[in-house]
């Protein structure tokens, strides 16, 4: 098989992993505040995409105006499913949590169904479809845009862990106890978190809407999302970056190389084996922290 062909396949699934990280982010963020892994950021991506869709196309606004608009109601709604939806099972067994997160997933899936329909609807955001040129080698433009955000947003993230909001939430996210003897505010954080999640799910979704349409598809990304949170280390932002990064060049060089053989799923196979592989030998993930108690 021809080398190029190879390298364009595996540097196309890497600037599509970036994607997956983009949506691992916010996982990562709220695991960070509240130790909760949340399964509902497929749909919250999903939806914050049908929020973009909604005041720039239903209401007319441009697009620069649509876009913040959306942040905005997205990082109410996080607030909102904290405080209403999370807060008051403070205290419960981790895995009523957890089914909270994937009942949040099913109901605003539903919810878009009812409202929307199950029909893709284009999101334009003036991305050509030509490609780009790396001497030999095509790069999908959208991909790479898509990219260029997620590195920007971590770098972003990054600086914010270390201002004092974001010292707040590592303490957080160390000892809740702690946090709350010396005073910090562990809901105004945790919610914060939430929030800020729901705002890179918007980002993530308009960047996927614009490259397959925005439906109820795009809540299935949330096992791209997971499968990189986990082999990153679900508390480690740098690790959501670097995992994405090998999932996405793994499936995408596996599709081109298998897919012809095997009649396709691919994609779909690599990653589960990467979820399940990881989850068996190493649950922390590669640069997750790895906590140990004295029994």
């Amino acid at each position: 098989m021809d080398l190029m062909y190879l390298l364009e396949l595996g540097l196309n699934g890497a600037l599509a992993g970036l994607m997956y990280a983009l949506i691992a982010m916010g996982v990562v963020l709220i695991y960070k505040s509240s130790s909760v892994p949340n399964l509902s950021q497929g749909a919250l991506t999903m939806i914050g995409a049908y929020m973009v869709l909604f005041f720039s196309t239903t209401l007319g606004l441009p697009m620069w105006v649509a876009i913040p608009l959306a942040f905005l109601t997205m990082g109410l709604m996080g607030v909102g499913i904290e405080r209403f939806a999370l807060r008051p099972m403070a205290g419960r067994p981790i895995v009523m949590i957890l089914m909270m997160t994937l009942g949040l997933e099913i109901f605003i899936e539903a919810l878009t169904m009812t409202v929307w329909g199950g029909s893709g609807r284009p999101l334009r955001l003036g991305i050509s479809d030509d490609p780009m040129f790396l001497g030999p080698i095509l790069i999908n433009r959208a991909y790479a845009y898509g990219a260029l955000v997620s590195l920007v947003l971590f770098v972003g993230f990054m600086i914010f862990f270390r201002t004092r909001r974001g010292v707040v939430l590592r303490a957080i996210s160390d000892d809740y106890t702690a946090s709350w003897s010396v005073g910090i505010s562990v809901e105004g954080g945790v919610a914060l978190s939430w929030a800020l999640s729901a705002v890179v799910a918007t980002i993530a979704g308009v960047m996927w809407g614009s490259i397959q349409s925005v439906d109820q598809s795009l809540s299935l990304l949330l096992l791209k999302a997971l499968t990189v949170a986990v082999l990153g280390g679900m508390d480690s932002l740098g690790g959501a970056v670097l995992a994405g990064l090998f999932l996405g060049a793994l499936e995408s060089v596996a599709s081109g190389v298998l897919d012809p053989m095997l009649g396709g799923g691919t994609r779909e196979l690599v990653t589960a084996v990467v979820l399940i592989v990881t989850i068996m030998i190493r649950p922390h993930g590669l640069f997750g922290r790895h906590d140990i108690e004295r029994l």
